[in-house]
């Protein structure tokens, strides 16, 4: 029983702290007077906001996210348990992008990267495997700071978790990186 209630409460505390989204307003758009004639004007436009590099990107990782925590389970998609290229199958496919379900064959989709050339939204392939010779595992990158690449993956000891490429593990497991948004 005590069991079920931290638990209620960890999830009440991750789920509950999120803040409201702001409404947005409709402004009429600002004017200027031009000079010496002074009952013309002339809209003065807002720069337009260059459209996000990495929206869809950001919207997967959002997506992959809300899994954080969800344990490991082989061939799962679902909040019950997944593994790591249902993870990403799952997040991509609900942002509208098809792509292959296992890891090998997602390995083969997009443009290989080199590592510095990183970015949020680049997936990551590796061989953790001793005995087999294709890829095998593969995370979302999720932060690039400098040389530190989070990515998000789903580990077979822990479940949805973000780690680092830095890790000793994960870097000398790791084949390749590859861009498809």
């Amino acid at each position: 029983m005590l069991k079920r209630t931290l638990y209620f409460l960890s999830f009440l505390i991750f789920f509950g702290c999120g803040s409201a989204k702001k409404k947005r307003t409709y402004r009429a758009p600002r004017t200027i007077s031009i000079a010496g004639s002074p009952e013309e004007t002339v809209p003065l436009e807002k720069p337009k906001k260059e459209k996000r590099k990495h929206s869809k990107a950001e919207d997967v990782i959002a997506t992959a996210m809300t899994f954080s925590g969800t344990r490991y389970k082989f061939g799962g998609t679902t909040k019950k348990g997944m593994d790591c290229s249902g993870l990403l199958y799952v997040s991509l496919r609900e942002n509208n992008i098809t792509f292959p379900r296992t890891s090998y064959q997602m390995a083969e989709e997009g443009k290989r990267i080199k590592v510095g050339q990183v970015q949020k939204g680049d997936l990551l392939f590796f061989k953790t495997s001793k005995k087999g010779k294709r890829i095998n595992h593969v995370g979302l990158v999720v932060d690039v700071k400098g040389n530190d690449i989070k990515f998000i993956h789903s580990s077979t000891s822990r479940g949805v978790i973000v780690s680092s490429l830095r890790e000793g593990y994960w870097n000398y497991a790791f084949v390749k990186a590859m861009r498809i948004l």
